[in-house]
């Protein structure tokens, strides 16, 4: 009686899950566009996973016949990715009330459409830092294709208050 062999694909470790990613940034749903790390590589890098699925709200309207992951989301997704190395290496949280904000991008060029159904592989490596300004290489790859790449640049710092907040007291 012979046995069905089992699955032996490497299954990679869950370093940090959504419950951990969501502690480390202020993003929610539908923004929060990281699912899990799967490397930390401490001060130097880390390896998030977006996992592309067909009722992300973008599909709706974003080529319906062709659904296709905006490059603008890939992007956010980096940075965001960018945003949990700096957590990392910080120790920063949201409830401190500092926010890691995207502060620039170069060299972006995007090589594949990403379409439901992929899993994005979130590179970023640590370039530079200098002050509060950190500077990353990052690339995104599908089933080790490259699906976009660019250097980024996040910065993290206390927001203003608003000038509508609740202590403003009411309009007259």
């Amino acid at each position: 009686m012979s046995q069905t062999p089992v699955d032996q694909t490497p299954v990679e470790k869950t370093i940090f899950d959504i419950r951990d990613i969501m502690g480390m940034l202020s993003h929610r749903s539908p923004f929060l566009l990281v699912d899990k790390v799967v490397e930390y590589d401490k001060g130097k890098s880390l390896t998030a996973i977006k996992n592309v699925t067909y009722n992300e709200p973008f599909f709706q309207g974003h080529f319906p016949q062709i659904p296709t992951m905006p490059g603008v989301l890939i992007l956010e997704a980096l940075a965001q990715s960018c945003g949990l190395l700096t957590s990392c290496e910080t120790g920063i949280r949201p409830e401190s009330g500092v926010l890691f904000y995207f502060a620039g991008i170069d060299n972006a060029r995007f090589k594949r459409v990403v379409q439901p159904g992929d899993q994005l592989r979130l590179r970023v490596q640590l370039d530079k830092i200098k002050r509060n300004l950190w500077r990353f290489n990052t690339r995104a790859t599908v089933d080790g294709e490259l699906a976009c790449e660019a250097d980024m640049m996040c910065v993290f710092k206390v927001p203003a208050p608003s000038s509508h907040s609740a202590e403003a007291g009411p309009a007259e």
